[in-house]
């Protein structure tokens, strides 16, 4: 897997181009195999940047959206995994998967902290445990998906199945819009 202009690496053989909590799953995850690792610009991390940057469709990058809610008192977060030329239903599909009155966007700060990895980078693999990972049934088809890594100066490659494959992941049909 590669990008134009950009060179690949196994992304088990450089744990320092992902963030530490990124690399503990990966080396726990069989499917780390077929995951690759590419460095780039940290001011291109956001999708529509890199994009621009690199002549990439904007349907090959996969976006980690973070959503929370509570009811009576139980908070419930999730990781919603998107195609970038899409948004993730929050106020029907995730509202109703996380059976809450209202859904809303972490903060960035609390984003950040609790999933130990930067804005901009924020990726579903070594999400905390207690997360749902909600994909939009779309993602697996997506030919080389192209996720944040934890770190902005980089981005994991993989086939859009393989996310399907994650621990914890629940495919679901109209996710996004």
């Amino acid at each position: 897997m590669s990008l134009p202009g950009l060179t690949s690496l196994s992304a088990l053989d450089r744990p320092d181009l992902v963030a530490p909590r990124v690399a503990a799953a990966l080396a726990a995850w069989p499917g780390a195999a077929g995951v690759a690792v590419v460095e780039i610009d940290p001011d291109l991390a956001d999708t529509a940047a890199m994009s621009a940057a690199y002549d990439l469709p904007l349907d090959a990058g996969v976006n980690c959206v973070l959503v929370a809610g509570k009811r009576e008192g139980d908070e419930r977060v999730a990781a919603c995994l998107v195609r970038a030329d899409t948004r993730a239903d929050v106020n029907h599909t995730v509202k109703r998967l996380l059976d809450v009155r209202k859904p809303s966007f972490l903060p960035m700060e609390r984003a950040v902290t609790e999933s130990e990895m930067e804005y901009g980078g924020i990726t579903p693999v070594g999400l905390p445990e207690t997360w749902r990972l909600l994909v939009d049934a779309r993602v697996p088809d997506v030919e080389v998906a192209i996720i944040g890594s934890g770190v902005r100066r980089s981005k994991l490659l993989l086939p859009g199945s393989l996310l399907a494959d994650l621990p914890r992941a629940e495919v679901v049909e109209g996710l996004a819009g």
